[in-house]
Formats: structure tokens, C-alpha cells, sequence
């Protein structure tokens, strides 16, 4: 079974930094092209960074430049690296797979939550 772990989320001042972190089982991590998701309240989930097995990224125009995904295909687990968060990107944040390339996930984590005060 799929099991997606987020973590890392917080509360932090505008203008800061955070690192979230999501571990995957259940999938052969490595061929999947992964995704970070946001929900903000009253919003629907929206996908905001990408990354392909072979590493290539990107963005959601709102997050480019000042977020970065990575992987670490070894420990099965997905970064999302934000810096000069707004309070604009309050929201749950998920890691699945790429919606684009494998359709609608059917599975997800609990998320983990960032609050970026006004």
C-alpha cells in the first residue's frame, strides 16, 4: 500500500525558510515523477513543483524562484526547500506523484501544515 509522509511544516515569520520533507513506500520511488501540492483553506489542492525521475523541475509561476524540489531516490523521500514564504503560501502541503503524468493520485498523506502570518 502507498504511504506518503510529510513533515516538516511550521509556523514561520514572512520573509523565512522551511524544508519539507516527504517519505514514500509502497511505490518503486524511483521511476515516478513527483509532486508538491498545496491546500489552502477554502482552495482546492493545487499542484506548485515538480520533479521527473531524472531530476528535471518545475514550478507554479506564484512558487518559481523561490521554492526548490529535490529527491533522494536512496531514501525514497522528496524535498521542497521555500524561502521568502508569504503569508499567501498558507496551506497544507502534500507530496504525491504527478498528477499530469499518471492521473489523479488515489492516495495521499496527512500533509503538513505551514502558517505564514500576515
Amino acid at each position: 500500500q502507498v504511504q506518503l509522509v510529510e513533515s516538516g511544516g511550521a509556523l514561520v515569520q514572512p520573509g523565512g525558510s522551511l524544508r519539507l520533507s516527504c517519505a514514500a513506500s509502497g511505490i518503486i520511488f524511483r521511476i515516478y515523477a513527483m509532486g508538491w501540492y498545496r491546500q489552502a483553506p477554502g482552495k482546492q489542492r493545487e499542484l506548485i513543483a515538480a520533479i521527473t525521475s531524472a531530476g528535471s523541475t518545475n514550478y507554479a509561476d506564484y512558487v518559481k524562484g523561490r521554492f526548490t524540489i529535490s529527491r533522494d531516490n536512496a531514501k525514497n523521500t522528496v524535498y521542497l526547500q521555500m524561502h521568502s514564504l508569504k503569508p499567501e503560501d498558507t496551506a497544507v502541503y502534500y507530496c504525491n506523484i504527478d498528477h499530469r503524468e499518471y492521473g489523479s493520485p488515489r492516495y495521499w498523506g496527512q500533509g503538513t501544515q505551514v502558517t505564514v502570518p500576515s
